[in-house]
Formats: C-alpha cells, sequence, structure tokens
C-alpha cells in the first residue's frame, strides 16, 4: 500500500520506519506470547489497551479514550510522508482510521480469530450494510485485460432483507454482476453447480435472519478455495462467542455490530475480519495477504464508510461481557420455544435448539459456547443456539397482526440482538422489499414472526407470548336452548 515500494528512502523517513517496525513487532510479540494465550473472555475485555498505554499516553485512563479530532498532527515532514504513504502506522484522518477504531477492531479481530492459529485482522464500518459492502466490492473489479467481462458471485437465498437488496437491486440490476442465489445452502452440489471462471466468491449467512438457515461451512469453504475463490460469511447473529467461521475455513467474516455484539441498542457499526492470506482469484497481492488493512486504507478510505470513534467505543463496552449475555440469551430463547411448540395457536417453530429441527444436528457440530469447557458453571464443551428464532402463527397473516398487536412487553420493532427482546413480522418489515417471489424463494411466510429473546426473565417473556396468543382464542358460544 505504500507509495515508496523499491524506492531508497531518506535517512529521515527510513528513522521513522525503522521505530515503528520494532514497534509493530513487539505488538506482534505480545498478541503471540500473551494475548492468544488468554481466553475469550479477558480478550473481550482488555484486547490490546494495557496498563502501560494508559500510565505513559492517557493520564491512567482504564477504559480506552474517545478520539475526537478529526486528524492527526505530525513531527516533520518526514514523519508525514512516511504515515501518508502507509510505511508507518498512523490514523492521519478519522475517515480512515482512528486510535478509538483501532481498539475496537484489534478486538473483534481476536474474538473472531479466537481458537485460531494464524492472523486476522479487522476494518471498521459504519453499519453492518457497509461491512457488507466493503467485503464484496474488491472482489468485483474487471480484470484488466477483460473489461467487458461477466462477473457473478453466489450467496445464501436464506438471508437478512437488506443484504437480499444490496445484491439483487445495487449489484445485479444497476450494474449488471450476477447473484445467484442458493435456494438450498445445505446442497454442496447446488454450490458447485453454480460455480463457473466468472465467479468472484462464495457468501452465506448462518444462522440466517430470520429463517435460521445453516450450512456446512467447512464444506462449502474448500469447495470455495478448489475453485481459488474466498468465503465470506455473515455471523451477526452467532457472534464470535458461538461460532468463529475463519476457524472453520472462511477467509472472510462480516459482522453487523449494531445487533447482537452492541446488545445496548445505543447506535450501529459493522466490521470487516479477515484472515491473513485469503483465497481469490484477484491478482491483487496486497488484497490477498491482509484483505482487512487493504480495504481500510484504500477502497475504504475513498468511500467513506468510517465508523464514528464514539461508537468504536461504545461497541467495545458492549462486547467485554459478549460471552456470558449470549450465554443467558441462548438458554432464556431454548425454554421459549419450547413452550412456543406446544402451544396450540402456533403452526410452527424455527429454532436450531429445538431436537427435531432439520438443522439441529448440522448446526450442533458448529454452534458451541466459547470456553465453556473452562466454565466452572459447566466444565465441559455446550452447545447453544443463539437469542434468535421464528415461530409461524396459525391462521395466516392477519392472525398473524392480531398477536402481533398484543405483544406488551416483548418490544415490535426491525431490531434484533438486544438486551431487550424484540419482535417483528418480517414479511411487513425487514423484508418487505423484496416482495412476495423474494420471500417464497428465502422461506419467508407471511405468517412468520421474528422473535429476538433478550436477557429479561423468560418466564415473562413466556407469559407476554401467552397473552397475545389468547387473542386468537375464539370466545366461547353458549347454546341457548330453547323453552316449549
Amino acid at each position: 500500500m505504500s507509495g515508496h515500494d523499491g524506492d531508497c528512502l531518506s535517512p529521515g523517513i527510513q528513522a521513522y520506519v525503522d521505530k515503528n517496525n520494532a514497534y509493530l513487532a513487539q505488538r506482534s510479540k505480545y498478541i503471540r506470547e500473551v494475548v492468544k494465550k488468554w481466553k475469550f473472555d479477558t480478550i473481550a475485555v482488555h484486547g490490546l489497551y494495557t496498563v502501560q498505554d494508559a500510565i505513559e499516553d492517557y493520564q491512567g485512563a482504564i477504559i480506552e479514550p474517545v478520539f475526537m479530532s478529526s486528524s492527526q498532527a505530525y513531527r516533520d515532514t518526514d514523519e508525514m510522508e512516511a504515515a501518508l504513504a502507509y510505511l508507518i502506522p498512523t490514523w492521519c484522518y478519522s475517515r480512515i482510521a482512528n486510535p478509538s477504531t483501532y481498539y475496537y477492531e484489534w478486538v473483534l479481530a481476536l474474538l473472531e480469530g479466537y481458537g485460531f492459529d494464524g492472523e486476522t485482522s479487522c476494518c471498521s464500518t459504519s453499519s453492518g450494510m457497509a461491512a457488507i459492502m466493503t467485503a464484496v466490492q474488491p472482489f468485483l473489479v474487471h480484470a484488466e485485460q477483460h473489461v467487458h467481462e461477466e462477473r457473478n458471485f453466489l450467496a445464501t437465498a436464506q438471508c437478512y432483507g437488506g443484504t437480499f437488496q444490496q445484491f439483487s437491486i445495487r449489484l445485479m440490476d444497476e450494474r449488471g454482476i450476477e447473484c445467484r442465489w442458493i435456494e438450498d445452502p445445505t446442497d454442496i452440489d447446488e454450490w458447485a453447480r453454480k460455480i463457473d471462471r466468472n465467479t468472484r466468491f462464495l457468501y452465506g449467512e448462518l444462522p440466517s435472519n430470520p429463517q435460521l438457515g445453516f450450512f456446512d461451512i467447512a464444506q462449502v469453504a474448500d469447495l470455495a478455495h478448489s475453485h481459488n475463490l474466498p468465503l465470506i460469511v455473515d455471523n451477526t447473529v452467532a457472534t464470535p462467542a458461538l461460532l468463529r467461521p475463519i476457524c472453520h475455513g472462511a477467509d472472510i467474516v462480516v459482522q453487523s455490530a449494531t445487533k447482537t455484539l452492541t446488545s445496548s441498542g445505543f447506535g450501529m457499526a459493522g466490521a470487516v475480519i479477515s484472515r491473513a492470506g485469503i483465497t481469490t482469484n484477484i491478482d491483487n497481492p496486497k488484497m490477498r495477504e491482509n484483505f482487512a488493512n487493504y480495504v481500510k486504507f484504500l477502497p475504504n478510505r475513498d468511500m467513506g464508510p468510517n465508523l464514528h470513534p464514539v461508537q468504536a467505543v461504545m461497541t467495545l463496552n458492549d462486547m467485554r461481557t459478549l460471552r456470558s449475555k449470549i450465554d443467558l440469551m441462548s438458554r432464556s430463547t431454548m425454554k421459549v420455544a419450547k413452550f412456543l411448540r406446544d402451544h396450540p395457536r402456533v403452526e410452527s417453530v424455527e429454532y436450531l435448539g429445538l431436537p427435531e429441527h432439520p438443522l439441529h444436528e448440522l448446526a450442533s457440530r458448529y454452534l458451541w459456547l466459547v470456553d465453556a469447557e473452562y466454565d466452572e458453571q459447566y466444565g465441559r464443551p455446550v452447545n447453544r443456539y443463539g437469542h434468535l428464532m421464528g415461530f409461524c402463527i396459525k391462521g395466516g397473516a392477519e392472525k398473524a397482526r392480531v398477536f402481533f398487536d398484543g405483544l406488551q412487553r416483548i418490544w415490535r420493532a426491525t431490531d434484533l440482538g438486544r438486551i431487550k427482546s424484540v419482535a417483528t413480522i418480517p414479511a411487513i418489515s425487514t423484508h418487505q422489499q423484496q416482495g412476495e417471489e423474494g420471500r417464497k424463494l428465502a422461506h419467508i411466510p407471511p405468517n412468520l414472526v421474528r422473535l429476538c429473546v433478550g436477557g429479561e426473565h423468560p418466564d415473562d417473556i413466556i407469559a407476554d407470548l401467552d397473552h397475545a396468543l389468547a387473542r386468537l382464542t375464539p370466545r366461547s358460544t353458549v347454546s341457548m336452548a330453547g323453552s316449549g
């Protein structure tokens, strides 16, 4: 990414490069010899912000400081030139980077890479949709010798409505880049049939929002790599507390940190996390070597989907207790799912934790509460299936609306992953714009209710659901016998 590749550096610039190379080597050693040996919770709490950092640079602040400055000053022309050529670590301008976003990125890179032997890096974005755009656009460039060549990519049809719109409208309709939808992501032959020489990447969301779709990550990653293609995975719902796709072969992970990672609901954030040395048929060595850093310092520098430093630190604070919150929400969701499964007014329940769910066995191979074996409460590996579930109301769309309007404790909103329980009807909200045919493709019926269970006591959530379902019970009719 340097403008000085192959050039002879001046003594002043070289001095800054040498100093910062020593700093980077020391930080890499600290990550390798100290941080990588910590448990998940310790990484989530501390990240790379040390006592030494706090005392020497930030007046002893225990929590990472928020850098509200839009730009960075330099000691002299040599340091500025080295920084703007990306020869040394820099945050020159907050549209590109900022110390506060660095702390957020370092933690997410470590959490998504927890248990992975290689290196991971992260690029923060202003939202989950910005993260998806950031992750896919670099693979859709024209090859220099084939300016008008066809381009396509594969993506699971069971995905968030915004993802469906970005792929089908912004890429297919507006730019002529074909999205080949995978209708059954568990069918590896469907993936294989749809790959050709113009395919650029494979994309999957799991568990999918709201249908709870799932697929064999390792199998799909192996297929992608056999064609010299990357696998990109949306891990928003599971989070690294339950699933770390990079450990199973994925090249890149996207997060809508607005959701589960920021359970408080304070603001919006996204992230792209990549492993070192991704697989790709795009001839771009620097992108291949460190994808997240490449998109941060080059494409996103020019496009500007940056994350505000205040939001970075707020999200970072929410992430510190991620594992315990996901465990609590998962256990509560299982209890709620069992209640709904047995309710006479509920047609069906979609929750991967239910043994009768057709994807339960597959999901159970991947969804594990991180570090449960080190937890005094469990002492062994434990499956957890997250906070997201769906269920269909008997009687169709109108009955679903009657039930939905009867909720009192559960919030009616298009959000998920909150500490407060939230529900929506995807057909009239998150997936409304993709149309009836698009919803059929994604298996979203009009009577489906999406529920994200929060941190409340599950008995209170069940009581609210029971109250709303009672509105669907026909009034008793009393037969009046005639006299005579």
